[in-house]
């Protein structure tokens, strides 16, 4: 059974792992669950075929069983067509949108709910680009938890017919997800809902690293030498540098692995951390009048700025961005080479590692891993 706590990922205040938390009330920043139990062998993987096989290291209590719908174990495609195309020496491609509700947002949601569902929250609500609120919509009715959405109108029809289709209360908003934010968090103070916001509840983040794991165990306990993810909260990014830690700590990582240079990709319309990274900051300023087509990367403030930095600077990576052009030349690009319905983020990903290899900031000796983060059959209609 995991043991766990929270500790605050700025001033280091701590809170017990059974707490229904939200943001730090000392300072406003994100907690992250610290595990106090050791890390298991690699053999405490079970058998099941979805993240919770690595249920031994995550923020489950021992006989709980989790809100799952099968989400995790996405495939990691070799492209090495593509590789010599861009110039590196090993391109791989891992389709997260395979995932239920198809994105990666159906890991963290499946932490969040589990935990949420087993505190008693009365509802949970969630400001959402569009897919973290399908995925919530589908493990809040998994787990018989009323749900609210806020949600931009300007979100991609069919990730809005599916939050619809599973039965959550839909309320759209004129503006981008930091408007849909404000009034969720208003509707929680109100009505007594849970808000699973990215990064104002610790437990996305877990569902999240398991990508990370994922990573490891499909490529034999190695990790390539460059991680390209396409940044909005960062979530994703900041959960596979915490777990390549744990991992490396915890015995499941030779001491002699080096951890991935971390690359993160945005749209030129919405790029806090880019401009941040840049200016060698230690936290991004909201961006003004965010615009791109890829509607999961339009997040002109991200409360984890400080955290996804972070771990860009220590894992001396690097960030870019792409223009909306270069995004879906890049998406098409992505698809055709690969078979993958790879959706805009994914396609900005590819674009700006297309960019950094053109430019010398990631070597042709890489080896290099692209995460296309949802399907592409989301944004047609």
């Amino acid at each position: 059974m995991s043991v766990w706590h929270l500790e605050c990922s700025s001033c280091g205040a701590r809170q017990p792992g059974d707490a229904l938390a939200s943001i730090c009330p000392e300072c406003g920043q994100p907690w992250l669950v610290r595990y106090d139990s050791p890390w298991p062998a690699r053999d405490a993987i079970n058998d099941r075929w979805d993240m919770w096989r690595y249920a031994a290291v995550m923020p489950l209590r021992d006989g709980e069983r989790p809100v799952s719908l099968g989400e995790g174990t996405t495939p990691i495609f070799d492209l090495p067509g593509l590789a010599r195309e861009i110039g590196v020496a090993q391109l791989w491609v891992k389709d997260e949108g395979l995932n239920p509700t198809a994105s990666f947002k159906a890991r963290g949601m499946s932490a969040a709910v589990t935990r949420a569902a087993a505190l008693g929250v009365a509802g949970l609500v969630v400001p959402t680009a569009g897919n973290a609120g399908a995925a919530l919509s589908a493990y809040a009715a998994a787990a018989g938890v009323p749900v609210r959405v806020f949600a931009p109108a300007s979100t991609p029809a069919p990730i809005l017919a599916t939050i619809r289709s599973l039965g959550a209360h839909l309320e759209l908003v004129e503006g981008h997800i930091g408007d849909a934010g404000k009034l969720a968090r208003a509707f929680a103070a109100e009505h007594g809902y849970f808000d699973v916001s990215t990064l104002r509840e610790p437990y996305r983040i877990e569902g999240k690293k398991t990508m990370g794991i994922e990573i490891a165990e499909q490529l034999g306990w190695e990790l390539p030498t460059h991680i390209v993810y396409p940044t909005g909260g960062g979530t994703g990014l900041i959960g596979m540098w915490k777990v390549f830690r744990e991992m490396r700590d915890g015995g499941w990582l030779s001491r002699d692995v080096a951890f991935p240079h971390m690359v993160s990709a945005q749209a030129e319309g919405c790029a806090p951390i880019v401009r941040a990274f840049q200016a060698h900051a230690d936290r991004a300023t909201p961006w003004e009048n965010p615009q791109t087509h890829a509607s999961g990367l339009r997040v002109p403030s991200a409360l984890g700025d400080r955290l996804i930095l972070r771990a860009l600077y220590e894992s001396e990576g690097d960030a870019g961005s792409a223009s909306e052009a270069a995004i879906r030349t890049g998406t098409a690009r992505l698809s055709r080479s690969s078979g993958v319905d790879a959706g805009p983020e994914g396609g900005c990903a590819l674009a700006v590692l297309d960019a950094l290899v053109r430019e010398g900031r990631v070597p042709a000796t890489a080896r290099v891993l692209v995460f296309n983060t949802g399907s592409g059959a989301s944004y047609r209609f």
